[in-house]
């Protein structure tokens, strides 16, 4: 009987998200980015090494609207996809 009365005792603390979890886009605004990602995806037979470009471009639409938080782009394995303006304003907070 004495452990049913400890249930209650051990509370559970809420945490934000892991690095990768990000609100929904409820209002759709980068569906469009979203859509060619996932053509692209079942175009090239779900090979998503084909698909970085849609990816990127997917991402800077989640980063611009605050859908996420803001990261440089090298950091998400962007690099090579970047031109030399692209690096330098990424970088910058």
């Amino acid at each position: 009987m004495s452990t049913a009365m400890n249930f209650g005792t051990k509370s559970f603390k809420a945490r934000p998200p892991d690095k990768g979890s990000f609100p929904l886009d409820h209002f759709g605004e980068c569906k469009s980015f979203k859509d060619k990602f996932m053509k692209c995806l079942k175009d090239s037979g779900y090979d998503s090494s084909s698909c970085r470009l849609q990816s990127k471009e997917y991402l800077e639409c989640r980063m611009e609207r605050q859908l996420m938080a803001r990261e440089p782009l090298e950091r998400l394995g962007f690099k090579d996809l970047l031109d030399p303006s692209e690096e330098s304003k990424d970088t910058k907070p």
